[in-house]
């Protein structure tokens, strides 16, 4: 596959308004498989790292996540300087989607439900770990909660109970209880579920839940999902909140504007 070739599918996975090049170095190395140059939107791809075209288009779409995002900062702050951290949750989650878009027009295949072996070994790692794992941890948060009841009714310290007892750190301590504490698909997995239960609306739960349950969605992609809406319901709430200031706004110089005109007639017949 030639660096064209791999241009127009970057560019038919998703368009960008910034010009950039695709050079295949022809090197191989063990430290990275392709880089990013944000200051000249150069793609470079050590390509004798790759055994097919498959694993190339992989890593193509990963540099190319770089470019984009690059574009979208630059637009939003023209004096943007790319920093270290690249590999941030908007990335991975971006990421994803492009890997998805790939996959749908048929350049990219992850292929894992090929290989016999894989596909029963993912089966039983779904199925006797992830889940019974996610069930295990919520039994277990259930317990706790009932350890707290019990402390509480003791009068016992339970953070000291946690510490020194059950030698468990606070924060697992309270990710453990929040998963035992509302309906979750041990299916999912323990961190998945964790993400769930920290979402305190039902209806919004049974949203995160499915997109995990769905398939075609990393971690990344679904936090970064949730961290858009909940930026999107700031942003209706405040607009509520200066519509309403508004209007009060509005009643209250249409009050003072009549009371105006009742002083100045009161002056004028003096």
């Amino acid at each position: 596959m030639d660096n064209q070739k791999i241009k127009e599918i970057l560019l038919d996975i998703a368009e960008t308004q910034i010009e950039f090049s695709v050079i295949q170095t022809g090197k191989e190395s063990k430290r990275v498989n392709g880089f990013y140059k944000p200051d000249t939107h150069e793609i470079f791809l050590h390509n004798l790292n790759f055994k097919s075209d498959n694993m190339l288009v992989y890593t193509a779409v990963h540099e190319y996540t770089h470019h984009l995002i690059t574009e979208r900062k630059l637009e939003e702050d023209p004096t943007y300087v790319c920093n270290s951290k690249v590999h941030t949750q908007e990335f991975w989650a971006r990421f994803g989607e492009l890997l998805k878009i790939a996959e749908d027009k048929g350049y990219y295949s992850l292929g894992w439900e090929n290989n016999a072996e894989l596909k029963a070994l993912t089966e039983d790692i779904k199925e006797n770990y992830l889940a019974k794992n996610g069930q295990l941890m919520q039994e277990f948060g259930k317990k706790l909660s009932r350890a707290w009841e019990l402390c509480k009714e003791a009068d016992i310290r339970y953070e000291d109970y946690i510490d020194r007892v059950l030698c468990l750190p606070r924060n697992a301590e309270k990710d453990i209880r929040k998963v035992g504490a509302v309906p979750v698909n041990p299916a999912i997995g323990f961190e998945n579920m964790k993400t769930v239960a920290s979402v305190k609306k039902a209806d919004a739960r049974a949203e995160v839940e499915k997109d995990f349950l769905d398939g075609g969605k990393s971690p990344a992609t679904v936090r970064e999902l949730m961290k858009q809406k909940a930026g999107q319901v700031k942003t209706d709430d405040k607009k509520s909140r200066l519509e309403k200031e508004k209007s009060r706004l509005e009643k209250t110089i249409a009050s003072l504007t009549q009371r105006l005109e009742v002083v100045e007639e009161s002056l004028a017949s003096m």
